[in-house]
């Protein structure tokens, strides 16, 4: 293996570009038109442009393959997403006399699809779900075997992964509408609208076994993730070992991992992953668990996997395409600390983490001991609505969980993400919540805390102190008092306008010396006050407290004692201050409408289905919020709609 052409982007192509260039293989990106200017573009050895700005180039396994031939590369690594578990592109690969980077064709194929991995399972004695994974996929056969399940259940895509193409139903009279988006997300995300049930597990954790096996044979397991804190279905942050686990578990996952990999005859690297059900406990007290499926790839959380063993994956994977045996057997593979990973995304969490578009006017991540970022964007990149929104993936190493924790909740504080929304502020708030802290998790946890997870109501006065003063002390060109005159032993005075929704806060600064006075406060009367870059160092009166305080182009973030506040510079639009009384509503994201259910005339009640959108590839659905009559309706199916468009409007 000479040349490794990288059928993938973003932070797995960089990623993949790092260990290929340490093992002395040259590299070669692809990318669309929406990529030309992407970090990896400049890293890999080569680049082949491939097509538009979209996901399509991506997909396209024949120009993937005439740009391998193009440069001379004799080998691809598909990364994950894409064409990662395609067995048709592994396949046409091979043809082409090139290594593929992944599994054997037939493997892939009987993991692809949910059902048939779960029959081979069952041959191999690894424990199943209860349910049915039949090929009659009716709607009598599958309501009646929805009552043979019994609810609560879960529809899940046969070709889906990442929560696209999955519904959980509590109630039968429920169960058509969700089979129907269930299968028309599988169709849209993976060409397949086939489907299962399942038992809908009450208080699941996600636990995930990382395999590898060689084409000599041999099959180890790299120890367990626990995946449990999600969103929507899709992972938000990571961890390895899972906490809270008996070693007698710990093996019997391993085994059960392994055995999986060996009974399909499995190469190179996967992921098992498992569902333990906290309300079915045996008498030494571990959790039942069951197959949930095999992901025949690498995986976002890999990194997690190598803080605590030491070994590159990536150079794994390297190494068992062109032939050689496993770099380590189980006896030699061992757990050195704790890893924590949290997917940093261009969303909005406070607004029902809905994707958010635009372009990064600054990134900066926070650093330390243990400390790892996996980025494929830097300031200046544009996240929209054709790839995943991730930024980044923050990884921090301990010697132990507590350590390892306090080093990632320290490495988001000290994040900066400007020109768009992000996650940033909400994984901070999950990474130290007491109960994660804990290891009280299930797949439940982030819903269940919800109103702990949530920015705080009030903003305390320090906050407010400490935005003043940044705001004051900003010298940058463009800041707010820039050439202003504010200067040492002048009594001059400045009025601050914040707001924290539509509460407004008038606050005075005035010099004093080398110290501040502060009007429109309580109790921080006068302090002494340093800028460091994002940095705020405050004294008032001996009592020291450090911040870091964002200046972004309308609003200030002060990040104070393991909170994050928010405040506006501007007063809010009358818009906004009339909420969702007004009977307006308005796209929450760009995207495509997939279903508008209503019309003008109709009644509705609140919680009732109005439309569908669909950005990224999953579904939104928009319900209406108060009850009235549909006084119009500015969409159609198939539209595309920008954010804050007005779709429609209820009188009450």
């Amino acid at each position: 293996m000479k040349k490794l052409l990288i059928a993938n982007r973003g932070e797995i192509a960089r990623r993949i570009i790092r260990t290929a260039d340490a093992m002395g293989i040259a590299s070669v990106a692809v990318y669309s038109d929406a990529d030309a200017a992407s970090p990896y573009v400049r890293e890999a050895g080569q680049s082949v442009a491939i097509g538009p700005a979209d996901a399509r180039p991506y997909l396209d396994s024949d120009k993937i393959i005439a740009a391998a031939r193009l440069t001379g590369a004799d080998a691809i690594h598909p990364g994950y997403g894409f064409l990662s578990e395609n067995a048709d592109f592994a396949k046409a690969v091979r043809k082409a006399g090139l290594v593929f980077v992944g599994p054997p064709e037939a493997a892939m194929r009987v993991m692809a699809l949910k059902d048939s991995a779960k029959a081979a399972m069952k041959k191999a004695g690894v424990p199943i779900t209860p349910g049915y994974q039949g090929n009659d996929q009716s709607l009598v056969r599958l309501q009646r075997a929805a009552e043979g399940v019994g609810f609560p259940l879960l529809i899940k895509a046969v070709a889906g992964g990442g929560g696209k193409g999955m519904r959980a139903v509590h109630d039968a009279a429920d169960f058509q509408d969700a089979l129907m988006a269930a299968q028309r997300e599988g169709q849209a995300s993976f060409g397949n609208a086939g489907v299962m049930l399942e038992k809908l597990i009450q208080r699941p954790r996600h636990v995930e076994v990382q395999v590898f096996a060689d084409s000599h044979g041999n099959v180890v397991h790299l120890f367990e993730r626990d995946c449990s804190l999600q969103r929507r279905h899709q992972k938000v942050i990571e961890e390895a070992p899972a906490p809270g686990l008996s070693e007698t578990l710990r093996h019997t996952l391993g085994v059960a991992a392994a055995t999986a990999a060996h009974a399909i005859g499995y190469q190179g690297a996967g992921t098992v992953e498992f569902i333990l059900d906290l309300d079915a406990v045996d008498a030494s007290g571990d959790p039942a668990f069951y197959f949930m499926e095999m992901n025949t790839r690498l995986q976002v959380e890999h990194p997690v996997t190598e803080a605590i063993t030491g070994h590159d994956l990536v150079e794994w994977q390297l190494r068992v395409a062109r032939g050689e045996m496993l770099p380590a057997n189980q006896d030699a593979l061992t757990v050195t600390g704790h890893a924590v990973e949290a997917r940093l995304y261009a969303e909005d969490a406070d607004g029902g983490f809905l994707p958010s578009t635009g372009t990064l006017t600054a990134l900066a991540f926070g650093s330390g001991a243990g400390i790892r970022i996996d980025t494929g964007v830097e300031t200046g990149s544009v996240i929209g609505l054709d790839y995943d929104p991730m930024i980044a993936k923050v990884i921090a190493w301990g010697p132990d969980r507590a350590t390892a924790i306090d080093r990632l909740v320290g490495a988001l504080g000290g994040t900066v993400v400007e020109g768009l929304k992000s996650n940033r502020a909400f994984l901070a708030r999950l990474a130290n919540h007491p109960a994660f802290r804990a290891g009280d998790v299930d797949t439940g946890f982030i819903p269940r805390h919800a109103a702990e997870l949530t920015p705080p109501d009030t903003v305390p006065e320090i906050a407010l102190a400490l935005a003043a003063l940044a705001l004051v002390l900003d010298t940058r060109p463009g800041g707010p008092f820039a050439g202003s005159g504010f200067r040492l032993n002048l009594p001059e005075e400045r009025v601050i306008r914040l707001w924290s929704g539509t509460v407004a806060h008038c606050l005075t600064v005035r010099r004093a010396g080398t110290r501040f006075r502060l009007g429109g406060l309580d109790t921080v009367a006068e302090a002494g006050a340093v800028r460091d870059g994002h940095r705020i160092h405050l004294d008032r009166g001996g009592e020291l407290v450090t911040a870091d305080v964002i200046i972004a182009d309308a609003a200030v973030e002060v990040r104070v004692n393991g909170q994050t506040y928010t405040l506006a510079t501007r007063a809010p639009a009358r818009a906004a201050l009339a909420g969702a009384s007004d009977g307006r509503l308005i796209a929450p994201m760009p995207g495509r409408v997939l279903a508008v259910d209503i019309k003008v005339g109709d009644a509705v009640a609140p919680g009732d289905r109005l439309l569908v959108l669909e950005a990224m590839k999953m579904e939104h659905r928009i319900t209406a919020r108060a009850a009235g009559t549909i006084a119009a309706v500015n969409i159609a199916e198939g539209d595309q709609v920008a954010d804050g468009m007005l779709l429609v409007e209820i009188t009450a």
